[in-house]
């Protein structure tokens, strides 16, 4: 018996052997899925001295069951018996990062730092430590670059031997032979000081960090601007002039574009952590020059912070330093080559004029959002509709009327269907911004005008567009406003419009409600069954199939089924055909037989 029970406390171990030595991916990732389980039937002893060491020894494996085991282990202390025993999950996330898949060595890095967390002082200086100094004197680079992760986890809470320690080998791993290695620890020079005394923040982070902004490798010097940025943030104002701004200024002109970009990335942020004094003076002109970078990519990301920019600068000189040094690039910008530039200027160009007043937003800022109004990329001009309500609220919304709506409205008529296409898909989003009131004085005979346009591609999205207006505004808009006039065009005599009130009718009847739709617009349809045109008969049949679920039974019994009746014994193919199929749908809708006597 008692043999039977060794066998039955080995059975869950076994089972994990067997299927980790599977040919089956699957089977190997669902297993390493499973391992908590396997841990706590195991109990915490032997899954220190049987399990863990096992999985050290096995880490041989597919990329994505290895990722798997470095995310389980993260979790794994109360399953090995506490922070007490927490040591014990070392030795296989050690393994874990040094492989050569970096997802699997940053998931591996992941879970250290979380389980340093639960290292008592000594515990760490005995067992993490060691672990760390291994991994940055590695013969790989996979676990020098995996160790750049793990000294900020560990330096707060050692001895100050130790932390000189810790300091050594990170300026090691900062002027490292390999490019990848220099990488990792510029990405993690921030996080670093963060966790620095601020003497050896000055001693030993600032000729690091000037270093890596003067790397050979583009890759490392971008990551040295983030690092910089965040050191900003951590000196005193009287020692950034001297410490960091050389080396920012120098990385606002790097040669390479992609280092610059980072710089404008990251212009916020830095200008919050450098002050105001410092941005007057080094800021404005190193943002000019972004702004006029001979690289698209850097004037969009730089075109992407000019409202943030302008926000922050100080307020005694904010205007006068818009006026004089922003506004000029912003004006050249607005008619650049590249549409990505030109888009992410009109997606915050309107914030301007909340900062700048209604005066300087009539005379500098309103040509500006004409000219993006009428560009040939439908992305800038929707990034211009849809911020108008900024400028709304400065201007108000007589002067806006009269400055843009007249290019809004030569747009809506122009000569190219794709053009009036654009603004009709605006449409919408333009009437929340501006209003009811508003939207009727000025825009609704636009939209109506839309409905008879000689494009049918414009006639579908004038339909689609009433839809969506009638869903901002409401039914009783639409019952006072848009159904008289869609309606009257049932008498119209080109046929296509007259199908045109059918498709309006289609698209309007669910959102009206019952009541419009069966006291409005049915008598209508039912009228038009007796129409000339074939194509507007089969098209009654379509709608009246559509609009039937908003309907009520004693309508479609008394008014619809007649109708569809006399269609369904048509001359024409098309019409008895599609009334055919109007009477199966809404047979099925009315819950009994509308159509029972042909």
């Amino acid at each position: 018996m008692a043999g039977a029970e060794g066998d039955d406390s080995l059975y869950p171990i076994a089972v994990l052997i067997d299927e980790l030595r599977n040919e089956d991916v699957q089977l190997r990732l669902n297993s390493i899925k499973k391992l908590s389980t396997i841990a706590l039937a195991l109990g915490v002893e032997r899954t220190r001295t049987e399990l863990l060491p096992f999985l050290t020894d096995t880490i041989y494996d597919e990329d994505e069951v290895l990722l798997a085991l470095a995310e389980q282990l993260g979790s794994f202390t109360v399953l090995v018996g506490g922070p007490e025993f927490v040591h014990c999950l070392l030795p296989p996330l050690e393994s874990l990062a040094t492989v050569e898949e970096t997802v699997v060595r940053d998931k591996a890095v992941e879970s250290l730092q979380k389980i340093s967390q639960e290292h008592s002082p000594v515990d760490l200086e005995v067992h993490f430590v060691p672990l760390v100094k291994r991994l940055a004197s590695g013969d790989w680079f996979t676990s020098r670059t995996s160790a750049c992760g793990l000294f900020s986890v560990c330096y707060p809470r050692v001895s100050s031997t130790v932390k000189a320690e810790i300091r050594q080998h990170f300026r090691t791993l900062c002027s490292d032979d390999t490019p990848m290695v220099r990488r990792a620890a510029s990405s993690k020079l921030g996080e670093f000081a963060k966790v620095l005394e601020l003497d050896y923040v000055k001693s030993d982070i600032i000729p690091l960090f000037t270093a890596l902004a003067s790397d050979e490798q583009d890759s490392v010097r971008l990551l040295a601007v983030e690092a910089g940025v965040s050191i900003a943030t951590l000196l005193p104002q009287e020692d950034l002039e001297d410490l960091v701004m050389p080396t920012l200024r120098q990385a606002a002109e790097d040669k390479s574009w992609r280092v610059r970009y980072m710089v404008a990335d990251k212009f916020s942020e830095l200008q919050k952590a450098v002050g105001p004094e410092i941005t007057k003076n080094d800021l404005v002109p190193a943002f000019q020059n972004l702004l006029k970078d001979c690289e698209a990519e850097v004037r969009t990301a730089a075109a992407n912070k000019v409202k943030v920019f302008c926000e922050s600068l100080p307020e005694d000189s904010r205007e006068t330093i818009i006026m004089t040094h922003i506004l000029p690039c912003v004006k050249e910008l607005v008619s650049d080559t590249n549409q990505h530039v030109k888009s992410a200027l009109a997606s915050v160009i309107m914030g301007l004029s909340t900062i700048l007043g209604k005066d300087n937003t009539v005379e500098h800022l309103l040509p500006l959002f004409l000219v993006q109004l009428k560009d040939e990329y439908p992305e800038v001009r929707l990034n211009i509709i849809s911020n108008l309500d900024c400028v709304n609220e400065v201007i108000g919304i007589r002067q806006l009327s009269q400055s843009l709506l007249p290019a809004i409205v030569e747009l809506a008529e122009d000569a190219k269907w794709r053009v009036r296409l654009a603004i009709i898909e605006y449409m919408p989003l333009l009437a929340g911004q501006l209003g009811v009131e508003f939207f009727d004085e000025k825009l609704n005979s636009l939209c109506m005008a839309w409905l008879i346009d000689h494009v049918y591609a414009i006639r579908e999205a004038a339909t689609c567009n009433l839809m969506k207006l009638v869903e901002k505004f409401g039914a009783e808009w639409a019952q006072n406003t848009i159904v008289p006039k869609v309606l009257g065009m049932a008498n119209d005599s080109n046929y296509l419009h007259r199908m045109t009130t059918l498709f309006c009718i289609n698209a309007l009847s669910e959102v009206c409600g019952q009541e419009i739709t069966t006291k409005h617009m049915l008598p209508v349809v039912l009228k038009m069954s007796t129409d000339q045109v074939a194509n507007v008969r089969f098209n009654v049949a379509r709608c009246l199939q559509k609009i039937g679920p908003v309907l009520d039974s004693s309508a479609l019994q008394a008014d619809v089924k007649p109708v569809l009746e006399k269609l369904a014994t048509d001359q024409d193919m098309d019409v008895k055909y599609f009334a055919l199929e109007a009477i199966s749908v809404i047979t099925l809708i009315n819950g009994h037989t509308v159509y029972d006597s042909m």
